[in-house]
């Protein structure tokens, strides 16, 4: 597959992602227990979820730059 296409596919997949993403983040971010917790808990929830995102996208980005396993060997 050409790197176009690649970064076509994988542009789609993480804006999809990362909608689905924040609305989970939200949603979690009004229940009950983040609610009561005190600020500095919500303040550090909120860093920790802000961020996390992008872990599960590496893989996705290491694909999109066509960066396969037989081509890292070889590097």
């Amino acid at each position: 597959m050409r790197i176009r296409q690649r970064k076509l596919i994988g542009s789609v997949v993480m804006v999809g992602f990362v909608m689905v993403y924040a609305l989970v983040a939200m949603a979690l971010a009004q229940s009950r227990p983040v609610q009561e917790a005190p600020d500095l808990l919500r303040g550090l929830y909120y860093v920790v979820v802000g961020m996390a995102w992008v872990l599960p996208m590496l893989p996705l980005i290491k694909w999109m730059e066509g960066r396969g396993a037989k081509e890292e060997e070889q590097s």
